[in-house]
């Protein structure tokens, strides 16, 4: 029988968009390729869920434990593990996962400045909406936001300022400098591609294929670029 002071506990579903990390062997080389990372993009694991991928991995628990305790000596916090055997999972780390799916979503940003290009369009029942493909920020991305659009392509009609990001599931379309990190193709699309007006960026990415600032070629440095994938190189072309 309840009680007058009784409270129920609440239990809900929701869908979050995490880095997913895929390290490979010998872990001690790895790290270094993401020590290069995280000091030529400074903050870039800063307050980010991260899943950490070992499909394939032949490692047993104690090899999982230290890289996690390597990893949490960076700063990066794992929150789950995918794709690892069940023997190697247990107590002191993190739940397995499976499963991962594009949210549902608008968008996520860390304050609200995105527009749909199709905002207007109702979905064909109220139960089961529509899918966005495209998104449209009307105004510059400032230092410090992430927008986060998994479901298409995001346009900018302005500038991504440095230590802004854009990540897209599609194709990112930048109608200013580009002085922050786009990283398209974020859930596997190798055909996404980048667009913008000014190329400044810290990072780019597409299908998890990077590129820092100082690996660009210096002639492409303030033109207008078309960056795209060509098997695991990210290929850039000024825009005529």
């Amino acid at each position: 029988m309840l009680t007058p002071d009784s409270r129920s506990i609440r239990i809900k579903g929701r869908s979050f968009l995490a880095v997913v990390l895929t390290p490979d062997l010998p872990f001690d080389d790895w790290l270094v390729r993401l020590d290069d990372l995280a000091s030529r993009s400074a903050g870039f694991f800063l307050a980010r869920p991260v899943v950490l991928d070992v499909a394939g991995l032949e490692i047993d628990r104690t090899d999982l434990k230290a890289l996690i305790a390597a990893l949490a000596e960076r700063n990066v916090s794992v929150m789950s593990i995918e794709g690892a055997r069940h023997s190697i999972l247990g107590p002191g780390l993190p739940p397995a996962i499976k499963g991962g799916r594009p949210v549902s979503e608008d968008a996520v940003t860390r304050e609200p400045v995105a527009e749909p290009r199709n905002a207007e369009e109702k979905p064909a029942t109220a139960a089961v909406p529509q899918p966005l493909q495209s998104l449209i920020i009307r105004e510059p991305v400032r230092s410090g936001q992430s927008v986060m659009f998994p479901e298409g392509d995001v346009t900018v009609i302005g500038s991504v300022a440095s230590g802004a990001e854009v990540i897209a599931g599609g194709s990112i379309h930048i109608y200013g400098a580009l002085r922050g990190r786009a990283m398209a193709g974020s859930l596997g699309n190798a055909s996404a591609r980048i667009f913008c007006r000014k190329l400044e960026a810290e990072l780019i990415a597409i299908d998890g294929i990077y590129k820092m600032a100082d690996d660009m070629d210096p002639g492409l440095h303030g033109q207008p670029v078309q960056l795209w994938l060509d098997g695991e190189t990210i290929i850039a072309d000024t825009l005529i």
